[in-house]
C-alpha cells in the first residue's frame, strides 16, 4: 500500500488491524469508528482509525466493556484518535477494576486444586446435588472467590 493512501477500505483496515471486517462494521454501528462515504456507498476510513482500533482493542483486552470503551472515547474533543496521553490517564482510571480483576484471578488459581469455585470443595458435594449446601444463602456463583470472602 502507498504512503499517499490517506483513506482505507474496510478490508485494508481489518487486514492492518486483525479485527475482523464485521467487527468493524458492529464498532462503526456503535459510533467506536467513522468512516466517509463514498458515491457508491463504500466504507473509507481514516488512517488515523487504524490507531482507534488498537485502543478499542487494548481496552478489551484489559477487560473493558465495549460501553467502557466508548464512555472512554467520548471524552476526548471531536472523536479524536487517542494519544498516549489520553490513554495514560484513561488507563488510571481503569487501574482499580484492573487489580480487582487481579486479585480474583489469583485468588483462583490459589485456590483452583481445592475448590471447583462454587465453595462446596466437591463435584461430589457440589451444590447442584447437595441440598445442605452452607454456602447457598450466599449468592450462586464462585462465592469463595468473590472479592471479601
Amino acid at each position: 500500500m502507498s504512503k499517499d493512501v490517506v483513506h482505507l477500505t474496510i478490508g485494508q483496515l481489518s487486514e492492518r488491524s486483525g479485527v475482523a471486517t464485521s467487527a468493524l462494521r458492529y464498532y462503526e454501528s456503535k459510533g467506536l469508528i467513522a468512516s466517509d462515504r463514498t458515491g457508491g456507498n463504500q466504507r473509507r476510513y481514516p488512517r488515523p482509525t487504524l490507531r482507534r482500533v488498537a485502543f478499542i482493542r487494548s481496552a478489551q483486552r484489559v477487560g473493558l466493556t465495549l460501553e467502557e470503551v466508548e464512555e472512554a472515547l467520548a471524552t476526548l474533543p471531536e472523536g479524536r484518535t487517542p494519544t498516549k496521553a489520553d490513554w495514560a490517564r484513561l488507563s488510571r482510571g481503569w487501574r482499580p477494576r484492573i487489580d480487582a480483576q487481579i486479585e480474583r484471578l489469583e485468588r483462583l488459581r490459589d485456590r483452583l486444586d481445592s475448590c471447583i469455585g462454587c465453595g462446596c470443595l466437591s463435584l461430589r458435594r457440589c451444590s447442584l446435588s447437595n441440598p445442605d449446601d452452607v454456602m447457598a444463602p450466599y449468592g450462586p456463583g464462585a462465592v469463595y472467590l468473590e472479592p471479601g470472602s
